[in-house]
């Protein structure tokens, strides 16, 4: 534990900060499952839907910084094949 004041600020901030990233990357990662589920299940229209949730949470995570640019665009690219070869 840090003596000093701003360094025991800093930790409880830090803190704060990697609860709140790891609920945006837990979310982000249940998203892109439920789309693999609602793909398997062969409901292109729920399948859609999650896809249009999952994109959305892919997004908030490149511009909060999570994720890589390059990442979030493979993600929806790899989602978007498997939505579309559903019968």
């Amino acid at each position: 534990m840090p003596n000093i004041k701003s360094a025991k600020k800093r930790v409880k901030t830090d803190q704060i900060k990697r609860e709140r990233n790891k609920d945006q990357i837990t979310s982000m990662r249940t998203a892109i499952k439920k789309v693999k589920v609602s793909a398997k299940d062969e409901n292109k229209e729920i399948a859609i839907q999650k896809l249009n949730e999952a994109n959305k949470k892919i997004d908030k995570a490149v511009k909060s910084g999570l994720i890589h640019k390059n990442k979030a665009a493979r993600n929806k690219s790899k989602l978007a094949k498997i939505v579309d070869n559903i019968k």
